[in-house]
């Protein structure tokens, strides 16, 4: 019995993103929030019809999407595209990660939060949803300088936020017990960073070479598990694994006429299962147990991406038409966020509660409402500088 509902709830599931699929069509809304509200329907916050036992898959299913997405977003960081919007990339995400993590430092404390937790939610508020923005962009269509450019920001802008979140964790530990976090999060980059160039080095390689021009489909899945399951044994990133294993492919794979092809082909799959499990697992009381805190924070992230991006656009030297747009664009936040919250609630047991309740709670708001305005920036890009 246990088996004949797991094959009817995957099913279910599939079926339920096809229809998700195409209700973004209709209604021209990111499939993304469509996926996100149906989860949390039929999930425990809404009419709890997904199985218990559908919360274990979320760990393995997340981990294989998540990785497929960061493939596909270091290809985006070839030497033309760097060329081209390097500038761009680089001062937008450094601007968004050390503006919001000031901006809501320093707004949380001036109402009445411990700075030190302040700090700590300034950090984490950093990190973006590298596969909503990524699915926003491919259902969007939508490929021009803003979108390159915007790839390139999510695909290395959670990097820069675990350095910020593991200095913040250093200066908030008392009696010199600094090193072990920033020697951790060191250990993680690095790691992650090394064991992407030994899996993409060898694969840009040999893949591409039984199909002249396209590594076969069985090639990608061997090597997007290799790189996950690598990372998760090493106690490495797997997003800036895949990222790096990703970006060493489109520079060095010249032979590759399509070398993230079959990637694209085989995500969707994983993709409906993790936006759907993701909004089944999106607890919606917590939002109402964080009252005005948890406002204060998402008014202030909003803020911050705001002016943030805008600075960094600046810097970056974007067309002016474009320059509003890319805070605003980078508003979705997920699963790194929650990840961070986790690590600072272990390592702080004082602000446990606080940390994860308030984390979980506006992830519910900037996952549902932020990939419709990405997508909204992604198209107004689209008609203001078609050419960037």
């Amino acid at each position: 019995m246990d088996q004949a509902v797991l094959l009817i709830a995957i099913g279910s599931v599939f079926l339920g993103g096809l229809a998700a699929d195409h209700m973004g069509r209709i209604t021209r809304l990111p499939r993304v929030t469509i996926l996100l509200v149906l989860g949390v329907l039929v999930g425990p916050s809404g009419l709890g019809l997904l199985p218990e036992a559908a919360t274990d898959w979320f760990e393995p299913i997340s981990v294989v999407a998540l990785t497929m997405v960061a493939f596909l977003l270091g290809a985006d960081l070839t030497r033309e595209n760097l060329s081209s919007h390097g500038r761009a990339i680089f001062a937008i995400s450094i601007a968004i990660v050390a503006g919001t993590t000031v901006f809501i430092w320093v707004g949380l404390s001036a109402v009445g939060v411990d700075p030190g937790l302040a700090l700590l939610l300034g950090a984490i508020a950093t990190s973006t949803a590298p596969a909503a923005i990524a699915d926003v962009i491919h259902q969007s269509g939508i490929k021009n300088g803003f979108s390159e450019t915007i790839s390139g920001i999510v695909a290395i802008d959670d990097l820069w936020g675990l350095m910020v979140f593991s200095v913040c964790l250093a200066v908030l530990h008392q009696s010199g017990h600094w090193i072990g976090p920033v020697s951790g999060a060191m250990r993680e980059i690095g790691g992650a960073v090394l064991l992407g160039i030994l899996v993409g080095a060898p694969a840009a390689i040999l893949t591409g070479r039984l199909k002249p021009g396209e590594p076969l489909q069985i090639e990608a899945l061997g090597i997007v598990f290799l790189t996950a399951g690598l990372a998760l044994w090493l106690e490495s990133s797997f997003l800036i694994a895949g990222m790096t294993a990703g970006a060493i492919i489109a520079n060095l794979g010249r032979h590759h006429d399509y070398a993230f092809n079959e990637i694209e082909r085989i995500e969707l799959p994983f993709m409906l299962l993790f936006f759907l499990l993701a909004g089944a697992l999106l607890d919606l009381d917590a939002l109402v147990s964080m009252g005005w805190i948890a406002a204060a924070f998402i008014v202030l992230r909003v803020l911050a991406r705001l002016a943030s991006g805008e600075i960094g656009a600046r810097f970056g030297r974007v067309p002016k038409a474009e320059i509003h747009l890319y805070g605003p664009a980078l508003l979705p936040q997920a699963g790194v966020a929650v990840g961070m919250a986790l690590v600072a609630a272990e390592t702080f047991p004082v602000w446990s509660t606080q940390i994860v309740s308030l984390v979980i709670a506006t992830t519910v708001v900037f996952e549902l409402l932020g990939p419709p305005i990405t997508l909204s920036c992604l198209r107004r890009s689209a008609r203001e500088v078609p050419g960037s």
